[in-house]
């Protein structure tokens, strides 16, 4: 294979940039954000809150209603299958003085929200969870207090929600993390004027009163690159390159993993926009070896594991991955959803509690998948079918637009 691709825009920048300017003072201009299901889910969240959101296109304006200014919304605020909208937009909303439901579809309404729960109640907001631990999720609203709390592990959404929360009531704020997650809000709201400190395990974020707009160019989502890199890692020659890639050291950790399997993957730093560095992915066919993931590893290759699983299968190398509990809570169990479905395309692979471990072994698969409706299972087993030889049909394609509404017709294309 060959060429070049831009894929779309970050979902993670996306869903920030959405919310952020929604908080701002005066016009923010956004450029590529990601028209997917899930950030449509976050501007229909913040629609109900009385921002005027605009249709989608290449460019977008919002005028900002600032930072306390959301007012109470009519009806429930439906997070679609998006967690990122539920957990951010419940720090929003646990600052203002109102209350508001949240609902999902069945597969978000399983995923847990008490993470999110436990410390902003500790700031004072309320939380009534109807059905145990997900959606629908009342959040009542509050000047909430300061907190300095320790997550016991590594969630963007976690901080996300704090740093948010405490952003909107002008306290300070301190989040302590087993490792480093995803550090987009911390970049965003630091390019928007706001004190935010990280040192590695804890970020800090100071009282602010008022949220300076901004211009960001979003960039292409390295998650959704990492699919383009992964066929290309697998094809029997040529070279690939994407454009535009955020190129954020908490976000490339699979491409760091498949050079630890021998593949050749670089990357070329060529600007910054909102605190992100973005730039080109080049990458070409490789000798492929085995390699073990760490808990220490995960966090900066949390959505791209499914994929390195069908990497290792396509390429008939052992794979494992520890560490990695939180898969079983995300659109799907993860974990069992790889194992199962790699068993029947005729690879060899085995649960672990916190992981899982595929086999060495060179053989052709084929077979139907059932992504369970989870777009990354989807996505992944559409890559290890592009590879050569495969004969693999997954058997709901449409989940895809959740993230990436483009994506078979650009493998197509990519593959042809």
């Amino acid at each position: 294979m060959s060429g070049t691709i831009r894929v779309p825009g970050d979902k993670s920048i996306s869903h920030r940039s959405l919310i952020l300017s929604s908080l701002a003072d005066g016009e923010s201009e956004i450029r590529g954000i990601l028209d997917a299901e899930d950030i449509r889910s976050t501007a229909t969240v913040l629609r109900e809150l009385g921002v005027q959101i605009p249709p989608f296109a290449q460019v977008i304006r919002i005028k900002g209603l600032g930072l306390r200014g959301l007012r109470q919304p009519r009806s429930a605020l439906d997070c679609g299958n998006s967690g990122t909208t539920t957990r951010l937009m419940a720090g929003v909303v646990a600052a203002h003085p109102f209350s508001a439901r949240f609902v999902g579809d069945a597969s978000l309404s399983r995923r847990p929200m008490k993470r999110i729960a436990e410390p902003l109640t500790y700031m004072g907001a309320q939380f009534e969870c109807e059905h145990g631990d997900g959606l629908p999720m009342t959040v009542h609203g509050v000047d909430l207090r300061s907190v300095d709390w320790d997550t016991g592990g590594s969630s963007a959404q976690v901080k996300s929600a704090i740093l948010l929360a405490g952003l909107a009531s002008a306290v300070e704020v301190r989040v302590t993390e087993k490792s480093l997650s995803r550090d987009h809000t911390e970049r965003m709201l630091r390019a928007m004027g706001v004190d935010v400190e990280n040192d590695g395990s804890q970020v800090c974020l100071r009282p602010t009163h008022r949220l300076h707009p901004f211009d960001i160019q979003v960039p292409a989502d390295p998650s959704s690159a990492a699919f383009f890199v992964a066929l290309a890692s697998l094809a029997t020659s040529g070279e690939l390159t994407l454009t535009d890639v955020c190129l954020n050291p908490t976000r490339t950790g699979f491409f760091q993993a498949l050079r630890r399997m021998g593949a050749k993957v670089d990357e070329t730093r060529e600007m910054s926009s909102g605190g992100e560095d973005i730039g080109s992915v080049r990458v070409g066919r490789a000798q492929l070896r085995g390699t073990r993931v760490t808990a220490e590893q995960v966090p900066a290759i949390i959505d791209e594991l499914p994929l390195l699983a069908c990497v290792a299968a396509g390429a008939g190398v052992e794979l494992e991955i520890r560490g990695a509990a939180e898969l079983r809570v995300k659109e799907s169990d993860r974990i069992s959803a790889v194992v199962q479905n790699l068993r029947a395309v005729g690879a060899e692979a085995e649960e672990l509690p916190d992981g899982l471990r595929v086999s060495a072994g060179r053989r052709q698969l084929a077979g139907t998948i059932d992504p369970r409706g989870d777009h990354r299972i989807a996505m992944a087993f559409g890559i290890l079918s592009a590879a050569t030889g495969n004969r693999i049909t997954v058997s709901d394609p449409r989940c895809v637009a959740v993230s990436y509404p483009g994506f078979w017709e650009d493998l197509r294309r990519v593959a042809a």
